[in-house]
């Protein structure tokens, strides 16, 4: 039997993010566990760099977040927004130019991605407190402990002997976790009744020599109800190749009929009626859906819209499960749930409850 006072369960945003804060604040007695072969969660990146998950963040809204940031010293940027957008009314109407409306405050993005600033948490954290390929299956509630069960990477049983959880994961895939006894009716339903943000998006990137697009006074962006993306960005960074990126408008439950050769054909064919012939061809093209990576999305996912949900509550409010778990994933910020600001709010919550009951320097 392993033995942790904490185990977090999530190596996304919000577990790095707790492992970093109870690094600093001397307690090492945790371990962070995650299922993926990777860390990051739903903060993803082509091998270029550019985003295929969470990419924008707002300083002057998300002080926290943007003090992390200056605090890891990650170089920023403005999303390009400079020039005409164009907007698409339907496949059979020409496409429109018109001026580009800014973000106020602007939208921010990170050099290398939203991927460096996971990474810089990562490294902060020493690798024997962190796992990969660990999928929890149950959390048993017994006397003075919670036994943790999870099959490691080679599908082997590995059990944890812990005295607090804190649940890195979306509210969701928490309430899909076996619990002994089982959680209050009232906070089971609540967890599974939270949409996941990302969840049932699919997000697209075409790379280019050239960002041609400039070069006809466009800044990227673009909407479309002709689809089969929604809503299009320029990606590219200063220390990268250029790049498009868009937002699929096709429901998660109908991607699932189409395969990923169709939509990206679609897709380049929609960038060519936008941005003209040179769109087609681009050097590097990827898709991420995201209603197909089980480790984000449950199958009540794929009827969601998408929308930022309003926050459950974190901890159950009574019973055996009282002052022992906590999620901490964004959805349970009350302030940004489903931001990578949530993320840093709520894993900052999180840990400052552990404070208060388990004798660890706030």
């Amino acid at each position: 039997m392993l033995t942790a006072r904490i185990v977090i369960i999530g190596g996304g945003l919000a577990g790095l993010y707790a492992a970093y804060l109870l690094e600093q604040r001397g307690m090492t007695d945790y371990v962070l566990l995650e299922a993926r072969s990777h860390f990051g969660g739903r903060i993803a990146a082509t091998p270029e760099g550019h985003d295929l998950g969470a990419t924008w963040f707002w300083p002057e809204l998300q002080t926290q977040l943007s003090e992390l940031i200056d605090a890891l010293q990650l170089p920023r940027f403005e999303q390009y927004a400079s020039g005409d957008m164009v907007i698409e009314r339907s496949r059979q109407a020409t496409p429109e130019r018109m001026a580009s409306y800014f973000s106020a405050p602007p939208s921010m993005r990170l050099a290398g991605g939203m991927g460096a600033l996971t990474d810089a948490l990562q490294a902060a954290i020493p690798a024997e407190r962190t796992m990969t390929g660990q999928r929890v299956r149950r959390l048993q509630r017994l006397s003075g402990h919670i036994h943790v069960e999870l099959d490691d990477e080679q599908g082997n049983p590995v059990a944890y002997q812990a005295e607090h959880v804190l649940l890195a994961l979306p509210p969701r895939l928490a309430a899909a976790i076996a619990y002994t006894p089982a959680l209050p009716a009232t906070l089971a339903d609540t967890w599974s009744g939270t949409p996941t943000w990302m969840a049932p998006h699919a997000k697209y990137v075409a790379i280019y020599k050239h960002a041609f697009w400039r070069r006809q006074g466009l800044s990227g962006h673009a909407r479309s109800a002709g689809g089969p993306l929604a809503e299009i960005h320029d990606a590219s960074a200063d220390d990268g190749p250029p790049a498009l990126f868009g937002f699929l408008g096709v429901p998660a439950i109908k991607r699932q009929d189409v395969s990923a050769e169709v939509l990206l054909a679609h897709c380049r064919a929609q960038l060519v009626r936008l941005f003209g012939p040179q769109a087609g061809s681009p050097v590097a093209e990827y898709l991420k859906d995201w209603a197909t990576d089980s480790c984000t999305a449950t199958p009540a996912d794929l009827q969601g819209q998408g929308e930022h949900p309003d926050a459950p509550a974190a901890q159950a409010g009574d019973g055996r499960w009282q002052g022992r778990i906590t999620g901490i994933a964004s959805e349970w910020s009350p302030h940004f749930p489903g931001y990578l600001a949530g993320a840093i709010d709520a894993a900052q919550r999180g840990v400052a409850s552990l404070s208060k009951t388990m004798e660890i320097t706030p």
